[in-house]
């Protein structure tokens, strides 16, 4: 779905999954330190927007999802996964409710299947599940913001900021009145910055909750059975994760950054060395420089240097090994 603010000055479109969103607006680094001073906003409306209501549906979603949400209070923010049968994470959902209606919004492109599995597990349960994304934009404003949020606007308050649930009428209005835009490529860095994980750039195919230290925020390790519970209960009791999320400082004199999957290999052991693990998200930061988050083997020694691709990379760690 293409954002309408594509159309303001200097706004450069993003690419792949977050295709439809500004990439940046001409000044990634002017638009960085925006965010981080609390002004401005980002224009998020290429994620999806899923809403459940009716009476039951606290108690249902708390079946379902890794996260204890059955006593959830209204208007306090919290964040849950899916996983499959075998632990492996398929669904990121970013909830708040709102007395009424649970409202969610999720990775790009993946609405659609989390509504067909949330539909399919109804059974009796008094819920209503529905795909929002045609009538709602996210727009995400950051820690500090004093921007005006429109009366009747349902709102997810984290110590990161705000993420708003706004009607899509209201996008182009509301972007006038909100203060200078900040492409996805600044919301990005001031993620990697902050360690957190992404669907589908820190996640591939087998990854289980611990790994990206995903447990306690996403993942409550004192609530009942669901899809999945015994890999994370497993993993928790009995062993550890076989990787490990990490900060990655890149070597500041390259041109390029090392795109998602470039392979990571221990320096010493040479470009034929074993490979060890995989960058998954890599930006430039108006502050640190080129950094990057990266899946790496947990038997990796955390004061190894490596390298992802030809780019000497130095670990910071995220998820102890």
């Amino acid at each position: 779905m293409k954002s309408p603010l594509l159309t303001l000055p200097g706004a450069v479109p993003a690419e792949g999954v977050d295709e439809g969103v500004a990439a940046h607006y001409g000044d990634l680094f002017r638009e960085q330190r925006a965010l981080a001073d609390g002004t401005g906003f980002v224009d998020l409306s290429h994620r999806g927007v899923v809403t459940v209501s009716g009476e039951d549906r606290l108690g249902w979603l708390h079946l379902l999802l890794t996260q204890h949400v059955s006593e959830l209070p209204p208007h306090r923010a919290t964040e849950a996964l899916i996983l499959s049968a075998h632990g492996h994470i398929e669904h990121a959902l970013y909830l708040v409710d709102d007395g009424e209606t649970v409202w969610a919004h999720v990775e790009p492109g993946t609405q659609e299947a989390l509504v067909a599995y949330l539909e399919s597990m109804k059974f009796f349960y008094r819920v209503e599940v529905a795909d929002r994304t045609a009538d709602f934009a996210v727009v995400h404003l950051p820690a500090g913001s004093i921007a005006e949020v429109p009366e009747d606007v349902v709102v997810r308050e984290t110590p990161y900021g705000r993420d708003l649930f706004l009607p899509r009428a209201e996008l182009e209005s509301y972007a006038e009145k909100a203060g200078p835009p900040a492409g996805l490529l600044a919301h990005e860095a001031l993620r990697v910055e902050h360690h957190r994980p992404r669907l589908g750039f820190e996640t591939d195919h087998r990854t289980i909750p611990h790994e990206l230290g995903w447990i306690g925020s996403a993942v409550h390790l004192q609530k009942g059975c669901y899809r999945g519970q015994e890999t994370v209960a497993r993993v928790q009791n009995l062993g550890k994760p076989p990787r490990r999320l990490a900060f990655l400082h890149l070597d500041g004199s390259e041109v390029h950054l090392p795109p998602h999957g470039t392979e990571l290999r221990v320096a010493e052991d040479g470009p034929d060395g074993r490979k060890v693990g995989f960058v998954t998200t890599s930006v430039r930061h108006h502050e640190l420089g080129p950094v990057a988050l990266a899946l790496v083997k947990r038997n990796v020694p955390v004061d190894a240097h490596l390298m992802a691709g030809d780019t000497a990379a130095a670990q910071e760690v995220v998820v102890e090994p």
